[in-house]
């Protein structure tokens, strides 16, 4: 007899239909599976064998055919076990034929007949809605995951009995359900804050800047300075997740297998931190199974690349289209594959070889060429793609004893979030976001200057010899120092403060 059951299998973030056809018929006892499955996807008829003998099931001595189709889709994961034992037990008349209709099943069985979690539940609830079925059965450990998907009824499950038992008898249970914005609430919460930081007034200034505009930003400083204590708060001031937001993060760490919460959801904006050894394939994605990379890992928050001159160099060059386009396009023969990057890259390094160029205790040993050739490993086309780069000196002794507390991240992203207004409000007709996406026409029409703005620019380009890249740079962080102090027109004092955001450029120069 025949058998037909439904799962869903994963090609980068997109779901697509498996339908599961199992046949047991007289011959000499095996089991074949087919349909272009994978090593894992082979190795579960002896996890099925043991989870259906050890569920008080029996194993029919039978020649099993399993196809998985359609079958020019490489099937991949273990998500399919439960599949797979369902069809079997119906196949071989152990259970109702009709009991398993209207039902998708994901699931890896344990030899004892346990449903362990599987990866990309989220992505597969969401794709569900463009398909007929909406029950799908799952374990339990990701039933705030698949619940999270309006439309979708979830029944999370412990192990292979208690499915058919709920097969059975689908009235003994009711679908779970959470309320997604309450989770996020709950879920909001940053252990970290700015108001932690002891002194650093300018580089704080800065980022504040950088997150409100959506620019990239190159912390200057020598050990200890505090670059990656600042580094680790800029998600604490970037504006709260919206639902949408929240999803397209989970979606992408449910995929990846590095959703570590309990409740099924990232409800806080990511920081990455890759080691600096990483290679350009785990930095953008890619592999065997192709995954999401860090760069997708960081969508809607914070890259952070501490030592930025010790990363491999085609690495590096790896993201100069993500910070263009905010999205990676990862081609292989069986086609090609779109991950979402859309991310504020901050980045650390010292300011020569040594470290101890800004140091007030070490002397630094480094001769002016040798720095120049050290700063020098950050390509100009990856450094054209970042706008603010600032200097960082050492905490000096009477603000790191000082006993009033700093500025809070509330109160600063209170001011991002107007600033953030005003620009999408902006630039809603020309599709964009922040100030750091405008290019030329959108330079020209948004970047209003004074005539003592005109003046100092003017200086500034001359006396420090600054290229007509920097010049850009220039007006897109004064016109975000503006917004954030609500004025339309940028002043003298905010091209002040934006030239001082360009550091680099004085040294490269």
């Amino acid at each position: 007899m025949i058998s037909k059951i439904y799962s869903f299998g994963l090609i980068g973030l997109e779901a697509y239909p498996v339908e599961i056809e199992t046949d047991c018929c007289n011959g000499l006892p095996a089991i074949n599976l087919v349909g272009l499955a994978d090593t894992a996807v082979k190795e579960s008829r002896e996890r099925v064998r043991s989870a259906i003998k050890n569920s008080g099931f029996t194993w029919p001595a039978q020649r099993i055919t399993v196809n998985l189709a359609p079958s020019n889709f490489k099937k991949e994961g273990p998500s399919f076990d439960l599949a797979i034992a369902l069809g079997i037990l119906a196949s071989s008349g152990q259970i109702d034929n009709k009991i398993i209709s209207g039902y998708s099943f994901l699931g890896e069985l344990s030899l004892d007949g346990r449903l362990r979690p599987v990866h990309g539940v989220l992505a597969i609830g969401l794709s569900m809605g463009d398909y007929p079925i909406k029950n799908l059965v799952l374990p339990d450990e990701n039933s705030k995951e698949a619940a999270l998907i309006p439309g979708i009824s979830a029944w999370p499950l412990k192990n292979l009995k208690e499915v058919v038992q709920f097969l059975t008898d689908p009235a003994s249970r009711k679908p779970f359900k959470i309320n997604p914005e309450e989770l996020i609430k709950e879920n909001a919460k940053y252990s970290l804050d700015f108001s932690e930081v002891k002194g650093q007034y300018f580089a704080k200034r800065a980022i504040e800047v950088a997150v409100s505009g959506g620019h990239n930003i190159i912390l200057i400083g020598p050990p200890g300075s505090g670059k990656t204590m600042l580094a680790k708060r800029i998600p604490t001031i970037m504006p709260a997740l919206t639902l949408e937001e929240t999803l397209q993060i989970t979606r992408i760490h449910s995929v990846a297998g590095t959703l570590l919460n309990k409740d099924g959801l990232i409800a806080t904006r990511p920081f990455r931190s890759p080691h600096h050894s990483i290679s350009d394939v785990a930095l953008i994605g890619g592999g065997a199974i192709i995954k999401p990379g860090e760069i997708s890992l960081a969508h809607y928050g914070v890259l952070f690349l501490d030592e930025l001159p010790e990363f491999n160099r085609k690495a590096l060059e790896a993201l100069r289209q993500p910070l263009e386009d905010n999205l990676i396009c990862i081609s292989r023969i069986r086609g090609t594959l779109v991950f979402p990057a859309c991310f504020l890259l901050a980045a650390a390094l010292n300011p020569c070889p040594c470290g101890n160029y800004f140091s007030m205790n070490k002397p630094c040993h480094c001769n002016p060429g040798k720095i120049k050739n050290y700063l020098g490993k950050i390509s100009g086309p990856l450094l054209d793609r970042i706008d603010i780069h600032i200097d960082i000196p050492q905490v000096k002794y009477h603000q790191l004893i000082a006993m009033e507390e700093a500025e809070s991240s509330l109160a600063i992203r209170q001011r991002v979030e107007k600033a953030r207004l005003i620009q999408r409000e902006r630039l809603k007709e020309s599709g964009l976001f922040y100030n750091a996406q405008m290019q030329g026409r959108l330079i020209k029409k948004y970047c209003l200057l004074s005539q003592g703005a005109r003046n100092l620019i003017r200086l500034a380009i001359s006396e420090l010899n600054l290229s007509a890249r920097a010049y850009d740079k220039i007006l897109k962080i004064a016109r975000t120092i503006a917004d954030l102090k609500q004025e339309e027109t940028i002043s003298e004092e905010h091209i002040a403060e934006a030239v001082q955001y360009r550091s680099l450029d004085k040294q490269l120069n």
